[in-house]
């Protein structure tokens, strides 16, 4: 399949396997149900906004687990145990995909849960590290991303097992997430930040960096002004939405043009607080956030 898409063909013996085919009997999708997209805080409304733009007819439900941000410094167990509440979440209500909009949990938990849900899910991973590939003319490739991401080595696998030789130069960031979510993005401090961040893969003479967490595209005008023109940023938010039409296109499950859109936000954190700033970085009202409490 394209990309770090999945439909899921085995039917498992485990509780965990037996919990998901149950709730999915409950609530089997069809082509007008919604879209899961979900993500620790606003940096999954990235995502949000390029799925808007291709698939506009779609239903969307966002999770931001605004209460647990960020998971780029939580260890492997943690980010394991937040992703399948959130998927046993999304399976709940019936969604008929799942985006992971999160480069964390995408590099963490996508492999190692993937194959326990019966419908597709969708992460950052390998859609990214392909539209580097595409951009990149001296075949050196940077990554911005948060810590768990950077250790988990997922880019420069994704990386190297289509381009063997590809070089690969990381970066830990993991000021900016607290700054972004903060509202920081155009302060004084987050350009410090950026341009010490920048530092090793401009000496490492990247021509390309791959902006590994879904919250960097929104600094991403900041972050090209300190790259200089010679570098190429990836936001990974457009390959994954087209490998995700892919999969509904290929499913017979895309949404007829019947009705308008709906998008609906729930928030493990403060409604008030994620519709302030999702307003702000969305360009455009979002009314209605709901909070919800996950459970394992």
């Amino acid at each position: 399949m394209d990309g770090e898409a999945i439909s899921v063909k085995r039917v498992g013996a485990d509780v965990v396997s037996m919990k998901h085919e149950a709730a999915a009997e409950k609530t089997k999708p069809s082509p007008s149900s919604p879209v899961g997209i979900f993500d620790s805080g606003v940096g999954g409304l990235t995502v949000m906004a390029e799925f808007i733009k291709q698939l506009p007819n779609e239903d969307v439900i966002y999770l931001a687990d605004t209460a647990r941000v960020p998971y780029g410094s939580r260890s492997e167990e943690e980010i394991l145990k937040f992703n399948r509440e959130i998927m046993d979440y999304f399976v709940g209500r019936g969604v008929k995909m799942v985006i992971i909009a999160c480069g964390t949990s995408s590099s963490i938990a996508y492999p190692v849960e993937k194959d326990k849900y019966t419908i597709p899910v969708v992460a950052m991973i390998a859609p990214g590290a392909r539209a580097a590939l595409l951009a990149t003319a001296n075949g050196k490739i940077g990554v911005m991303a948060t810590l768990g991401t950077v250790n988990s080595g997922a880019f420069p696998k994704a990386i190297k097992e289509m381009r063997a030789t590809a070089e690969v130069h990381q970066i830990a960031c993991p000021l900016f997430v607290p700054l972004i979510e903060g509202g920081f993005i155009e302060a004084d401090e987050t350009r410090k930040v950026a341009k010490e961040y920048l530092k090793p893969l401009l000496k490492a003479g990247v021509d390309t960096i791959i902006l590994g967490c879904t919250h960097y595209p929104h600094i991403k005008n900041m972050i090209a002004d300190l790259a200089g023109a010679g570098i190429t940023l990836i936001d990974p938010a457009y390959e994954v939405v087209r490998d995700a039409k892919g999969i509904l296109d290929k499913n017979i499950m895309v949404k007829a043009k019947t009705s308008l859109a709906k998008y609906e936000y729930v928030v493990t954190g403060s409604p008030l607080q994620f519709a302030d700033a999702a307003s702000r970085l969305m360009s455009r009202p979002v009314s209605g956030v709901k909070h919800i409490t996950l459970t394992p």
